[in-house]
């Protein structure tokens, strides 16, 4: 058995995530239309009922939209921290966890750790099993010490390249949004990203990959060339997942 990861759909308009070890799939978040999650779910060759359980990293619409309507649809398990919990209506089975302590679930340890974002207690994740480890990060405005050494030696990443920041500047979003965006507690823009990169212990690293990419204020040219210095003597490629279809499986062999 090894531990590997897909995304369904990443973007602003909706995100989530598998990862899977053994008879364990997790689903991290639940961005999109219930349909839209169970016709990915297929794609990958997996049915909505083998979802093991849900974990939300904030309540926000693009990562919980269909959470709680996926849910009760299969009666899935969620965990999320208590302050997501309290600002997503209409859930049933949560279990809240806490952002500093490890739990078990199935055949994969999760370590959630706090995230600065404008939530109200958001929280990412890392995974593992069977010796291998996947870091997820997205929804992030900047990354602290406690971040960086949470995502230190892993076998995968999946990281946020949300905006370029120069698109952003001139794009056509109002200048409050612009701001929000930018900000501390908004998200991670390339050159945040590249600098994540260029400072951890990527000696194991087998899979980069790049998530919530901005329709409007980001392209994948502008994150292949921002992202460049930190993987030109990297052994792992780029891959970048989309908006409108599930990546293929990343195995951590």
């Amino acid at each position: 058995m090894t531990l590997r990861f897909a995304s369904l759909g990443s973007g602003s308009r909706g995100n989530a995530s598998l990862v899977e070890f053994g008879s364990t799939l997790l689903m991290i978040d639940c961005g999109l239309a219930r349909k839209t999650i169970e016709e990915r779910l297929r794609a990958l060759d997996r049915q909505p009922r083998d979802v093991t359980a849900i974990l939300v990293t904030h309540e926000h619409a693009d990562h919980a939209q269909g959470v709680a309507k996926f849910a009760k649809r299969y009666n899935t398990p969620l965990w999320m921290t208590p302050g997501t919990a309290s600002a997503i209506p209409g859930l049933n089975r949560v279990h809240t966890l806490s952002s500093h302590r490890e739990l078990a679930i199935g055949g994969i340890s999760v370590r959630p750790y706090p995230v600065p974002h404008d939530a109200r207690e958001p929280c990412q994740f890392t995974f593992a099993a069977a010796g291998r480890r996947l870091g997820m990060l997205t929804d992030a405005g900047h990354v602290t010490p406690h971040m960086y050494e949470q995502l230190t030696a892993c076998d995968a990443l999946a990281l946020e390249c949300n905006h370029d920041l120069p698109s952003l500047q001139r794009g056509p979003y109002p200048e409050s949004l612009k701001t929000r965006v930018a900000s501390r507690f908004g998200h991670l823009n390339n050159g945040q990203t590249t600098e994540l990169l260029s400072r951890l212990d990527s000696t194991r690293v087998q899979w980069v990959v790049g998530l919530h990419l901005s329709e409007r204020n980001n392209s994948p040219e502008h994150v292949r060339a921002a992202l460049r210095p930190a993987l030109e003597k990297a052994r792992y490629p780029l891959h970048l997942a989309t908006q409108d279809a599930p990546t293929a499986w990343f195995t951590l062999d």
